[in-house]
């Protein structure tokens, strides 16, 4: 596969945007990276593209380039080398009667209810609290790579959502949104473990979780996935030294 210094061949062009307010650490401003025109970005090309760091949002495909900060670090679990923790196989025991049914992408009017449910409840005041239906279907319904859309029902309710993108090594984990309502659930754990077998079972090597940043209390949950591996410097190293 190709080198990122090699994706012009595909005639991508990357660009700076201009600073705004960082949605994770106060006060901050932040940069993205942006790779251009979209509709180019293959499912190949954004493999490769996940690899160096990259994510995406919709269509949108970005990494952070801040001025004066490398505070995001892309993570990823290696699937042959992950075995869970004592929590973790609590969760996956108490979560292990939701049937999980995976589609295309696609929208029902019970997803945005429970997208704004979850907003409403876990990021209040976040930016995408105020999401109208739009905005949702722009953020996770438009894709230009292999993208798919799993429920997780109990019975007849929906209880979970989670957008995944098929990647030449692994899966690459968009977003998930679930019930926030429901007493001591791990919903949020047991969605990690749940792609981690769907991992193992396609024969892929790793699950990226986007971005992890130590100062964020938010994000600790994604470095108890060991032994979870970090972009720094151009390179994947095993985090579990740094956390």
């Amino acid at each position: 596969m190709s080198q990122l210094n090699d994706i012009p061949i595909f005639a991508l062009n990357f660009y700076l945007t201009a600073p705004y307010p960082c949605s994770y650490l106060p006060e901050a401003r932040a940069r993205s990276q942006v790779a251009s025109p979209a509709y180019l970005i293959s499912a190949q090309v954004y493999s490769e593209l996940v690899h160096h760091g990259f994510r995406r949002s919709g269509t949108y495909t970005y990494r952070p380039r801040c001025d004066d900060c490398k505070a995001c670090v892309p993570l990823r679990v290696p699937v042959d080398r992950f075995s869970p923790n004592r929590s973790q196989r609590r969760a996956w025991k108490q979560h292990a009667n939701l049937e999980a049914t995976p589609h295309a992408l696609q929208d029902k009017p019970e997803y945005y209810e429970l997208y704004r449910r979850y907003q409403l409840s876990r990021h209040p005041n976040g930016g995408m609290d105020t999401d109208d239906r739009e905005s949702y279907q722009n953020f996770l319904l438009q894709s230009h790579v292999d993208s798919l859309l799993v429920e997780f029902r109990e019975g007849e309710i929906l209880r979970m959502v989670s957008v995944i993108d098929l990647l030449s090594d692994g899966l690459s984990s968009v977003y998930t949104f679930y019930d926030p309502d429901l007493p001591k659930a791990r919903l949020g754990v047991y969605n990690v473990l749940w792609q981690i077998e769907l991992c193992r079972k396609l024969e892929l090597d790793f699950v990226y979780l986007g971005y992890w940043i130590k100062e964020s209390s938010k994000m600790a949950y994604k470095t108890s996935f060991r032994p979870a591996q970090g972009l720094v410097q151009g390179a994947w190293h095993i985090l579990e030294e740094e956390t």
